[in-house]
């Protein structure tokens, strides 16, 4: 009988029963694997859990914050919510702490004091540039800021506060003034207002229009008359894509293979091409002595004796451009956010331009820099509005050595010290102190009066920022309040202070003076949250401000 039939016969039977058999445990094993596949992020999740309750800890290592996911670590809390997520920390653990954020090991010192152990560190053991180099290179360009050595950073920020002189001050208030103003005759989103109907109400986006007016106004005063002339479509487009190179994706993996990566270096190459053009054309007919920023970058020289470069005068600007109009233009859009939501501070506001500026005629006059500084109630708006929204809620740095955390702010015993390990990062949170109620009386209130008691918190914080007692210390840049200890350090601390502290509160007053003296502001929906998603914490949307012109502007 041939073994190809169909006939039935003990051998066939046997190989059917067979091939039955190995169906079946084949189908056995690959739904066991199946399962063990799907389970196996969860197995290894429970046992990175375990692992953190049963395994011993070193004393002298700040304690490690609970996470359930290995490398990720605490990633999500603390993108999602970094203020809330530090609070419940130190709930917790204590001031000093250290979470995983993808792979890395931050340690936070929260509070002054811990403000002051990192920021007022040695920059050869906390090293900014370590910490930041990656994501400020590819967009400033080589050879400034974090991609130097960081006594070369410091002579870069001298040539700046060059360009920041008092004479440079006077002249810039009707400069930003005049740009507000062309702003809102233009704007179709300020239609409203164009109509000249004081009974007509329109709307906008409050971050959209401070966007655009402080990248005007800034390259106004700052960036020079040729910059100015050139702010058209294609000049926003590169700026668009430079922009997108800085957030948090790129801090944290800053060599993705992505078209965003692309189009934020192409971008650089041609804002870098497009200033030094500049740049030579000045050299080339003799227009060297301009009053702004890049004319004063032109005679500066290094310590060394060798002048600033063409590119480093190109890549200093791109930087004073993309960093200044990321803080001015948040803080310009929460300070109006908070004046929309408190009419009765707006029309203080408003009644102390009229009492400084007012005409017989109803109008208001130009007001000059040093009138600017002597502004009881716009001083504080700005001050409250720093103290609730800094534009950056967390510093960190690059733990280059060992460093042993002061007992007065670690001593979990006092035979115990913390010990900060080299290839750490070490974090510092301004904005936790700010917002501290161990510190502020209610601390999530919008409350400018704070700031006229000198006598309170508020005035005793500001002093120790400022340093009125006269001791200043000279990182290089000339001499500066270190600050460090302060728990309102809006413009940070210590050697990498923003050095654009002064311009920041005239560009900011001039902008608040002008739109008040416009138009009255209103909100429809509450303050927005915060936005933690980008580097320079922005509003949520909505964030829509209902304005109305005034009887007299």
């Amino acid at each position: 009988m041939s073994l190809f039939t169909n006939s039935s016969s003990p051998l066939t039977d046997a190989w059917a029963g067979y091939l039955s058999q190995a169906q079946t445990h084949l189908f056995t094993n690959s739904r066991l694997a199946l399962i063990a596949l799907i389970n196996a992020p969860v197995i290894v999740i429970l046992l990175h859990a375990c692992w953190q309750l049963v395994a011993p800890r070193d004393p002298t290592k700040p304690p490690t914050v609970f996470h359930w996911l290995p490398f990720i670590g605490s990633a999500v809390q603390y993108g999602n919510d970094p203020l809330n997520f530090f609070l419940a920390c130190r709930e917790k653990y204590g001031d000093v702490f250290t979470f995983i954020l993808f792979g890395r090991r931050v340690t936070v010192a929260l509070g002054p004091k811990g403000n002051n152990f990192i920021l007022g560190g040695k920059s050869t053991v906390f090293n900014a540039e370590d910490a930041y180099t990656h994501l400020t290179t590819p967009i400033f360009g080589k050879d400034v800021v974090y991609d130097v050595p960081n006594e070369t950073f410091m002579e870069q920020k001298r040539f700046v506060k060059v360009g920041l002189s008092t004479d440079n001050f006077r002249s810039y208030v009707g400069m930003i003034e005049d740009e507000v103003d062309e702003f809102m005759k233009t704007d179709s989103v300020f239609r409203a207002w164009q109509m000249n109907d004081i009974n007509e109400w329109g709307q906008f986006d409050v971050v959209n229009v401070l966007s655009e007016i402080t990248i005007l106004t800034a390259s106004r005063t700052l960036q020079g008359k040729e910059v100015r002339s050139k702010l058209d479509k294609t000049f926003a487009g590169l700026y668009n894509d430079l922009d997108g190179g800085f957030t948090p994706l790129n801090f944290l993996f800053p060599n993705l293979p992505l078209e965003s990566y692309r189009r934020r270096d192409r971008a650089h190459e041609k804002m870098s091409q497009f200033y030094v053009d500049i740049i030579q054309k000045r050299r080339a007919s003799g227009e060297e002595d301009e009053h702004d920023m890049m004319g004063a970058l032109l005679k500066q020289t290094y310590r060394n004796g060798a002048p600033l470069k063409d590119h480093e005068v190109a890549h200093i600007l791109i930087a004073l451009l993309m960093a200044g109009q990321h803080t001015s233009s948040a803080s310009g859009s929460w300070a109006l956010l908070h004046l929309a939501d408190n009419p009765d501070i707006a029309e203080a506001v408003y009644q102390e331009q009229v009492k400084h500026f007012g005409t017989p005629d109803g109008k208001m006059r130009s007001m000059t820099y040093e009138e600017l500084r002597t502004l009881p109630v716009l001083d504080s708006i700005i001050r409250e509005t720093l103290r609730m929204h800094p534009p950056i809620h967390s510093i960190m740095r690059y733990v280059r050595d060992d460093v042993p955390v002061p007992a007065t702010l670690s001593a979990p015993s006092k035979d115990s010290i913390y010990v900060v390990p080299k290839g750490n990062y070490v974090l510092a949170s301004p904005a936790v102190s700010q917002m501290d109620p161990r510190v502020w009386k209610a601390p999530n209130t919008f409350d400018p009066a704070r700031w006229s008691d000198p006598e309170g918190v508020a005035a005793q914080a500001f002093k120790t920022y400022v340093d009125e007692s006269g001791e200043k210390i000279d990182y290089g840049f000339g001499a500066v309040s270190k600050g460090t200890e302060s728990p309102y350090q809006p413009f940070g601390a210590g050697r990498h202070r923003c050095i654009g502290e002064q311009f920041a509160y005239l560009q900011l007053g001039v902008i608040i003076s002008t739109f008040v003296r416009k138009v009255e502001l209103r909100l429809r929906d509450p303050v927005p949250a915060h936005n933690y998603h980008t580097m320079i914490v922005m509003p949520k949307k909505p964030r829509n401000i209902l304005y109305r012109r005034r009887a007299f502007d």
